[in-house]
Order: structure tokens, then sequence, then C-alpha cells
């Protein structure tokens, strides 16, 4: 059995093998883009490491060919004491579980490879920052307490391999799986590539980019962007992020790039799209796209906007829309009024009004709402841990990180208003403190995803009227099936679905 596939050239197989992470780094190649040279370990690999508990026949030779690739590739030895060879390792199922699974970066920085980069770029502290970070992500993935880090790249790399194949089954991923009915035998890939140093030096970070607002549709780039940092720093929500727009201050060249690459993913997919990216001493790499999954009122506008650009037909527009999402189509916030007992303020990260009482941990979350209590989860930064505590809340708000961070993917997954980077808000267990007020938990509060609001109370809520976005998407709907009477507007556009199917 053949485990192990080149990355990027020589993707022909399907996302439910080579996982979705992988096909997009194809897609990317071919699209000329920038992208790291690597392998995929197929998800079957995973599907028998989960039946017998151990990494499948074959697989630790297969590791060590594909790693050979990549030294050839790059010019670069393993785990050498020159010009040493460090990769990542990321987990890649065929359906997006973002960071439900592990990763690990920076790895085979030994100790001997460690000093090689130091002496190769001049700058120690850089190499010894790049270890430390691998030591520690490596130490949270494999997560068996006997196991100390091997100095031995290859010996690394097995293990993490392991880990990222054991996290399919984690307890968070499990759940995920569960809220969005996704079956448990996929399993998933790991990708495995030469990494891009986002730590390096003034002219590298890491980020997070949509083509177009995921709040509002509009056809502008979006996202945030962190400087000399790693990727799971962004997605975390630990670090305090810096809108996608100030790279275009300080790196304009990786911005001009990245709006290129944008461009180029949106025409492919006639869709808008969601990436991730490094650039290293002021060059851009690529590491992940997939199409943009906006919902409501920002899957209307982008849908509607796209027809008028001749990028898709109406009828398309019009199935891309589902009857469900109307519901969310309509935006409620926190009226503006000398009355409302505003808290703190932060970034919308979905939009939408939620009320509860105040929950400071995921556990308390869960217990309040198996009791009937509406609540609203507030942390520091939430991590995959706190998984059932955002299912079982109504809304979420975090102190730290941006609107791509893990609450805010999750609460847009979930369709449940967010608020994130309150800046001046600490949680403790069981109370938090927010402008000089301390609540304690069971507090009622009401937050607005769309202003950032944190509110006192049950303030009064308004709800937007019919834009024009949706109103030119009803009446395409109402001309398809031939029906102009008033209806509900589900009733219209589920009327249109019904023709278009038929045809």
């Amino acid at each position: 059995m053949k485990w192990i596939r080149v990355l990027p050239a020589g993707v022909e197989e399907t996302a439910d093998t080579l996982g979705g992470k992988a096909a997009g780094l194809a897609l990317l190649d071919r699209l000329g883009l920038r992208v790291p040279a690597g392998f995929v370990v197929t998800t079957g690999a995973c599907r028998a490491f989960l039946l017998d508990g151990r990494l499948p026949d074959g697989l630790a030779e297969e590791l060590a060919a594909g790693v050979g690739e990549l030294e050839r590739s790059t010019g670069r030895v393993f785990g050498g004491a020159r010009q040493p060879l460090v990769v990542s390792v990321r987990s890649g199922a065929s359906v997006s579980m973002p960071g439900m699974m592990s990763t690990v970066l920076n790895l085979g920085l030994t100790n001997e490879a460690t000093e090689g980069l130091a002496a190769e770029t001049g700058d120690r502290s850089f190499a010894l920052d790049s270890r430390l970070r691998f030591l520690s992500g490596f130490a949270a993935a494999v997560t068996d307490p006997q196991r100390s880090v091997p100095d031995d790249a290859a010996r690394q790399l097995e293990w993490a391999v392991e880990a990222v194949f054991a996290s399919w089954d984690t307890p968070r991923a499990r759940t995920y799986r569960t809220l969005h009915d996704i079956p448990d035998d996929l399993g998933t890939a790991v990708v495995v590539q030469a990494m891009v140093f986002g730590n390096r030096d003034e002219h590298s970070g890491t980020g997070v980019a949509f083509s177009r607002d995921p709040n509002t549709g509009e056809n502008v780039p979006y996202g945030e962007v962190l400087f000399r940092s790693q990727g799971e720093e962004v997605v975390s929500g630990v670090s305090a992020t810096l809108p996608l727009r100030a790279l275009a201050e300080r790196e304009p060249g990786v911005w001009a790039e990245l709006v290129d690459a944008l461009g180029r993913i949106e025409a492919h997919y006639r869709d808008a799209c969601y990436a991730e990216f490094t650039f290293q001493s002021g060059e851009l790499w690529m590491l992940q796209v997939r199409p943009g999954r906006f919902v409501g009122g920002a899957a209307v506008r982008v849908a509607t906007e796209l027809a008028d650009s001749h990028v898709i037909e109406r009828r398309e527009a019009l199935l891309r829309v589902s009857p469900r999402q109307l519901r969310h189509v309509r935006t409620p916030r926190i009226a503006s009024s000398v009355e409302t007992d505003v808290l703190a303020r932060g970034l919308g990260a979905c939009p939408g009004v939620a009320a509860g009482r105040v929950a400071t941990m995921a556990e308390s979350a869960v217990r309040m709402a198996r009791d009937g209590v509406p609540v609203v989860l507030v942390r520091p930064e939430t991590s995959p841990n706190d998984l059932h505590g955002l299912a079982a809340a109504n809304g979420i708000v975090t102190a730290r990180g941006g609107p791509a961070s893990h609450a805010a993917v999750v609460a847009r997954a979930m369709g449940k208003p967010a608020v994130v980077g309150v800046n001046d808000l600490t949680v403790d267990s069981g109370s938090l403190t927010v402008g000089g007020r301390t609540l304690t938990e069971g507090a009622l509060v009401t937050i607005d995803g769309t202003s950032g609001e944190v509110a006192l109370g049950s303030p009064r809520v308004v709800t937007d009227t019919t834009d024009d976005h949706l109103r030119r998407l009803l009446a395409w709907a109402d001309d398809v099936s031939g029906d102009h009477s008033a209806r509900d507007e589900t009733e219209r556009l589920d009327a249109a679905h019904a023709v278009l199917r038929r045809r």
C-alpha cells in the first residue's frame, strides 16, 4: 500500500484521499502561486492507524523517502548541521475542522540542526526561538508524558504523524463532528511541508485573509496579520493581531502579491475564498485555501454581486443561498440609546445579538445550558478544548484574538454571535472585570456581533430592514417560479429552488 503522495505536483486524487488542505495546495500551485514543497500522508493511513493503534506497515520507510524528496527539492538536510531542513506537520481532513486536530511547526530542529540554523542565518535568537516553538508545539501534540522529545528528526516526524492521526479521535474533534454531521470514519491526512519562517525578521509574518468581508460580503480583502510570528499565534487567539490592511503599510510588495493571489483564487472558485499565508523576509508563501463559505446576509451579497458581474448566472446565485440562511439575513443589533449600559467594545466577529447569563468556563456553560439558562461564554480566548462550552452557549466573548481566531471561526461555523478582542477584559474563574467593573457568573449580558458591543442586561434590540441585495435575489426567485404573489421570503426562495432542481 502506498501511503504518501508528493505535493504539490502529481496530486490527482480526491480530497477524500488527500484531504482538503492538500487539494488546496495543488490548486494554489496550478494557479502559479508560491507553495512550500511537501508531501501528504493519506487518510487511508490514518484509518489504518485508528484501527490498529500504530502506524501502518511501510509508512516509516515512505516517510523517509518523502523526506528524501524534500531534501532534493530544497537542497537541505533533515536534522542536518548545515542548511537544515525544517518542516511543518499539519492535519488535513477532507472537510474543514478548524483547530480541532494537532499541528507541529519547526519539526526537525534537533540540537545540531538548531546550531546549523543559527550559523546559516547569523541570528542565534531566531534559531533558539524556532526551537522553543517546536518543543512547546511538540509537547502539546504528543500527549504521552513518558515520551521525551527525541533528538532525532526522523523519529520526531513519526511521532508527530502519530499525534495528528490520534487527534482525529479526541473528544473535541468528536464533538465537532457531531455538531456538523461529519462521519467519524473519514480520518485525516497529514501534510508535511518545508517551513517558511514568519518569525524570521521584521519583514516576516503570518496571517489569514478572506477575499471579501465574511460578515457583510463587501468586496474588500479582510483578515488579520501578525509580524514576526508564526501561524498558530493568529488562529489560537492568544495574540493581539493587526487588521490585514496593516500589511499594505508595512510590506506593500507582499500586500500586492496577496491581493493578486486572492483575485486568482476567487476567479477559480467563482466565489469568495479564505487563505492562510506566511511571508519570510518579504517573500509571500501560500499555505492553505478553501471557498469562503459565507452565511446569511454575506452569502446573499456575494451571490448577487457575482451574478451582477456575470461571474455566475442568476440561477446559480439562487442555489447558493439556502432558505434556512434567510433567517440570518436581517441582522439584529443593540439599539443605540442613552439607556443602553455598554460594558465594553471589541471586534464583531459573527453578526447577530445574543443575550444570556455569563459563564466563564466551558463546563459552567454546559451546566447552565443543561438547566435551561441561556448562556454567553466569556473567555480570555477559546481553544478546541472549549468546544463543548461553545456549543452550549448562545454567544461568545473573548478578551484576545481577532476575526480569524479560534472563537471567531467556530462562532461563524455555528452561526452564533461573537465579540472578540475586548482589550480591557480580564476573566477569572467565576468572574470578569472590564472597564473597572466586575461581574460574577450568572450576570445577564447582551452582545452584538456586528458592532462588537457588550451590554449589561437586556437592552432594546432592532432589526435591519431588507437590503437591496436580498430584494433583488428574491425578485429573481419570483421570476424563476413565476409566482409574484405576496409570500414569506423563505417560501419565495423555496419555490425557485424547486423549479431549478427540476430543470
